[in-house]
């Protein structure tokens, strides 16, 4: 029942003792997701009550469902902004059909992330590189930024799915801007950097909450035609099954397939990088995307918005000595009681202030560090993030994730189509064999013998690269040449085209009046060899263990040392036998 019930093996082992740690870190979770859950609505484009439907029955699912157990669920400003650039760029007429699409929207993530859990195809995730993450994620913290510009200044305009639309928008309406506002905001920014800079314990999102409403409420400022929350609905959200159909299915896949990915890719990355630092590792990668399927089902039918992990918060549980995911269950209660007794006071709070709240969080998403690295280390890899981050921001999200992956992809095609190859020889007469050119003041070269090891699988991408390779050293060893050893411990894989390529080099090398040899095959490489042409052109006495063993038999091919060879691998043969 653990398995379907996750809850069940720390319900099972819970102390005492934890549940304090668990009271506290629920409450302090619960006093910034309130105000956080709003602003990330802001960001989605719905009204900020639906960032508090969001924190509900998600963030109660999970607590039953998921396994990782210092991860903190609910509303994030990345999945926002998927949903308003997904959604901004389809006609949707109205507040109230825009809410409807959304909620559909978060139906379609849910039902995407469960069906990937159950086919256990979590590792799907493991195609978003980080260089393509980081592009992706820098650029979304600037449109985020600019978003929230428009509530930083006070300003009524247009929101635009690209990044230099909402710059042409904010250009033409700065004359509007209410200095008031701006004022809020600005303030809002300052405290909040200067209390994580003073002590992170302090609750500073809590606090200029609270003070931007006493503020508005004692100085009367929605006299000077600031931007207010207004009236929050009080009350539970209430069930309500979203309307599917297949028009809206088409509209919305592409945006949902990129939401439910990205989601389970945050969950998996915050949640690991917790279980790092806590040294207890629980996580799941298929339960997890259950866990966060079913949070996105159920939520979805209280009027909730896509959710996911959050970095902020989570940092936040895991800081204040959550032990388990009960701590989460005290966070829904106190987003209960908000919504209960407490939404009249949100009528008073600034857009202004939820603005600064916002930009001050997803600043820290533009990660230059790693940019820099990847300048000075890997330029291929700093390609595809500036790929990734110039696509997002001109052309889309969504966009500039796919053509992130496809860029990822190709070049790790390209990379694993011309591998490393070069020749090795022996060390001081030793078992170690080694590259030719890196250790050239220790390595025995010989003009008779030529050694040779391939640093990948070998398959259909680059079985001409390699025998163009071979050939290559070959021909450079000159007529002494009498033998080729092929060092294959770095080839883990060869297929189809690869075996026929190889089966046929084999023959023709033989031909030429030369011998070939292959050294240090794994056991799968070795079943290949066997189940494939290769072992009839080769002939079963030139494959050996050790390049060692091939070298003393190319030297003196006696009974001694084909006996020896043939004993070690019928021995490992045999030792896999066993395990299987």
């Amino acid at each position: 029942m653990s398995k379907i019930l996750p809850f069940l093996e720390w319900v099972s082992t819970y102390k005492k003792s934890f549940l304090l740690r668990d009271l506290l870190a629920g409450l302090t979770v619960g006093i910034v997701l309130v105000p956080q859950g709003m602003a990330y609505a802001m960001i989605a484009g719905l009204p900020p009550v639906h960032g508090l439907y969001a924190s509900l029955f998600p963030v109660l699912v999970y607590v039953f469902l998921g396994t990782s157990r210092r991860i903190a669920v609910g509303p994030v400003a990345m999945d926002s902004l998927l949903v308003a650039v997904g959604l901004g760029a389809l006609t949707i007429t109205g507040v109230e059909d825009y809410i409807k699409m959304v909620v559909i929207l978060a139906f379609m993530v849910g039902v995407i992330q469960f069906l990937l859990g159950i086919l256990r195809m979590g590792f799907l995730v493991n195609f978003l590189s980080k260089p393509v993450i980081s592009g992706f994620t820098s650029a979304a913290a600037i449109i985020i930024i600019l978003s929230q510009l428009k509530h930083l200044l006070g300003i009524v305009m247009p929101g635009g799915n690209k990044v230099y639309q909402s710059a042409i928008n904010l250009l033409f309406h700065l004359v509007e801007i209410n200095y008031v506002d701006l004022g809020i905001g600005l303030i809002g920014i300052v405290l909040l950097v200067a209390f994580k800079k003073w002590n992170r314990n302090i609750p500073g999102i809590l606090i200029i909450v609270v003070l931007g409403m006493v503020g508005v409420f004692l100085f009367k400022l929605d006299n000077f035609g600031i931007q207010l929350v207004g009236d929050v609905p009080d009350g539970l959200p209430a069930l309500q099954l979203p309307s599917l159909n297949l028009e809206d299915f088409k509209r919305l896949w592409p945006i949902a397939v990129a939401l439910a990915l990205v989601g389970y890719l945050e969950a998996i990355s915050i949640g690991k990088a917790l279980e790092d630092k806590s040294g207890i590792e629980t996580i799941k990668a298929n339960q997890e995307l259950i866990a966060l399927g079913t949070a996105n089902v159920v939520g979805s039918l209280f009027q909730g918005y896509p959710v996911t992990a959050s970095f902020s918060r989570s940092a936040i549980n895991f800081d204040a000595g959550a032990k388990t995911n009960l701590a989460g269950l005290f966070s829904v209660i106190l987003v209960v009681l908000t919504l209960l007794f407490l939404t009249p006071l949100f009528q008073y709070l600034p857009n202004a202030v939820l603005a600064s709240i916002i930009m001050v969080s997803v600043v820290k998403l533009i990660d230059f560090k790693y940019c820099k690295y990847l300048w000075v280390n890997r330029k291929d890899e700093f390609v595809v993030l500036l790929v990734t981050f110039f696509l997002t921001l001109f052309m889309g999200i969504a966009e500039g994730i796919l053509i992130g992956v496809l860029c990822s992809l190709l070049l790790m095609v390209y990379r694993t189509s011309k591998p490393h190859f070069v020749e090795i020889g022996n060390i001081g007469n030793s078992d170690y064999y080694k590259n030719v050119i890196r250790f050239a003041d220790e390595v025995v070269v010989r003009n008779d013998l030529l050694i040779v090891r391939f640093d990948s699988q070998l398959y259909f991408g680059n079985s001409a690269y390699f025998k163009k390779q071979l050939l290559k050293h070959i021909r450079a060893k000159g007529p002494g040449l009498k033998g080729i050893i092929l060092n294959a411990e770095s080839i883990n894989y060869i297929d189809a085209t690869a075996a026929d390529m190889l089966t046929r080099l084999i023959h023709d090398i033989r031909e030429s009046g030369k011998q070939f040899y292959i050294a240090g095959a794994i056991g799968p490489t070795r079943d290949i060899i066997f189940n494939t042409g290769i072992i009839k052109e080769l002939q079963r006495e030139f494959l050996f263990v050790k390049t060692k063993e091939a070298v003393d038999f190319f030297d003196n091919p006696n009974e001694i040392s084909l006996l020896a060879a043939k004993v070690a691998y019928e021995n490992s043969k045999m030792t896999k036998l066993k395990k299987n």
